[in-house]
């Protein structure tokens, strides 16, 4: 269940103070629930075989007194295990306390050499070396809790339970009689068992903590691009509810290296509900603050050659040999032309019932170049819009739907002349059916290859729904357990 503590909520960790505020306060909450503790509780075995296998078992030594033998010396030594096997492991919630990881019947054979010694009622000493196997069945019990440190979601295993059902003690080679077995199994069984408690229990903490750091990492990358970076240090510590896990997020903006200070909005438990493995809810000041520094970081510009231009509006139907488009370009060739498209202003998003409203002012400018000189402007126009958009995904896709647009033209002119009226209409045909389409269409495709450039399409995602409401935007999804990345981190613990 350590997938199921760190794989989702640790998504969502950073290197800053905790906060003392225990209220709901967040720009992003992640809740992860039953119903996804449960597929990634599937593959905890692994990672508890792992903690075994890497577990350290030092030599065990002991002696004592016995009657008739005197004073009876052995060591273990060259401790290694083998045929380790699970049988199966369940997961709950306790609500407000930890999340109880039971893992039954961990079956598993230690192996390596007993060397043991007496002086005998004779005068003889005795030290022999026998090769040994201890064939044993164990219930492991772990509560995982959840805290806040350093800013991040940590996983801390308090209580550490081992139960051992067998504890089977086997001497190859053994000239001794059969007691000596017995001798040494009650010897060594109470130290075997608490080396072991100790042992695996420690590697135990020790895998949690890489697999947290191996997991920020990862979100602080897919979270990330260039010099844009979203603070997902907690605002609060973690919470526990019998039906989900739950984090916050302050969701704060960093623009090369430099983190925005704003109060944080106000977020109501209620909002998500338990039906679904995986909620991340933003508030729609996370998105309009990063809509502001991709603004400032001057990626909001389209540049088309006259050409590109021409053949969109054609495929669109629009006629390209009318008077209107020549005058565009002044009278030149497509071919000597280029169409930029920019923000004048920072653009502001808004999250209503019916989509993530986007207002925005634009600049569009049609430039031609004489042969061997530099770029005029043979055309420009500036215009007010605000977009309606519904977000999906599917088949690994983003998917922009246009629910509405208005279209504010501000100034239209060219070099010589006042534009006409039918000139404005004309661009406001170009605007409204090339225009628009175009921008969300090119938006579409690069948002996509941002993602799966991050990994996102490594992930078996089942029916996601993109959920906008008056303040917020809601991700809610089932999900399939991500095998890439429980085979990256096993491989990072080798």
């Amino acid at each position: 269940m350590f997938a199921a503590t760190l794989l989702v909520l640790a998504l969502l960790g950073s290197a800053h103070t905790c906060p003392k505020d225990n209220s709901y306060k967040a720009g992003i909450v992640c809740r992860i629930t039953k119903p996804a503790t449960l597929v990634l509780n599937q593959e905890t075995t692994k990672v508890i075989q792992r903690a075994f296998q890497r577990a350290n078992y030092p030599d065990i030594k002991g002696e004592k007194a016995m009657m008739f033998l005197g004073q009876v010396k052995y060591g273990l030594h060259n401790i290694q295990i083998s045929h380790l096997s699970i049988a199966s492991s369940q997961v709950e919630l306790v609500e407000d306390k930890y999340i109880d990881i039971s893992i039954q019947n961990v079956s598993v054979i230690f192996k390596g050499t007993l060397n043991y010694g007496y002086t005998s009622a004779w005068g003889f000493g005795i030290d022999q070396y026998v090769d040994f196997e201890i064939d044993s069945s164990i219930d492991l019990q772990i509560h995982p809790e959840l805290t806040c440190s350093s800013g991040r979601v940590q996983a801390e295993v308090q209580d550490c339970y081992l139960s051992f059902h067998k504890l089977l003690l086997n001497l190859h080679g053994e000239r001794e009689p059969g007691w000596i077995k017995q001798l040494f199994t009650n010897f060594i069984s109470f130290t075997l068992k608490m080396v072991l408690k100790g042992q695996v229990c420690k590697e135990i903490n020790v895998i949690t903590d890489i697999m947290a750091d191996f997991v920020q990492r990862r979100a602080a990358d897919f979270l990330s691009d260039r010099d844009i970076e979203v603070d997902i240090s907690l605002s609060r510590s973690p919470v526990i509810k019998a039906t989900y896990l739950e984090s916050h997020h302050k969701g704060h903006v960093i623009y090369k290296n430099i983190s925005e200070e704003l109060s944080l909005p106000t977020f109501s438990p209620s909002l998500l509900g338990d039906s679904r493995m995986l909620y991340f809810w933003f508030s729609e000041q996370v998105l309009d603050s990063l809509a502001n520094t991709v603004f400032r970081d001057d990626r909001l510009v389209l540049s088309l050659t006259g050409d590109e231009f021409k053949t969109i509006l054609e495929t669109q139907g629009l006629n390209t040999n009318q008077e209107l488009f020549q005058e565009l370009f002044g009278g030149f060739p497509t071919s000597q032309a280029q169409v930029t498209v920019h923000c004048l202003k920072t653009p502001k998003i808004s999250c209503q019932s019916q989509g993530v409203v986007v207002s925005s002012s634009v600049m569009v400018k049609f430039l031609v170049q004489y042969p061997g000189r530099q770029h005029f402007v043979a055309y420009t126009f500036e215009e007010d819009i605000i977009t309606t958009v519904q977000a999906s995904y599917s088949k690994k896709k983003l998917f922009l739907n246009l629910l509405d647009f208005q279209i504010k033209p501000k100034n239209v002119a060219n070099l010589t002349e006042s534009s006409s009226e039918s000139m404005q209409r004309f661009l406001r045909l170009v605007i409204s059916m090339v225009g628009i389409p175009e921008v969300m269409s090119r938006l579409e495709v690069a948002l996509t290859d941002f993602m799966n450039s991050k990994g996102l399409d490594f992930f078996e995602i089942i029916n996601p729904e993109i959920v906008t409401q008056d303040g917020y935007l809601l991700l809610q999804m089932d999900f399939g357990f991500p095998e890439h990345l429980l085979v990256d981190f096993l491989h990072r613990l080798t």
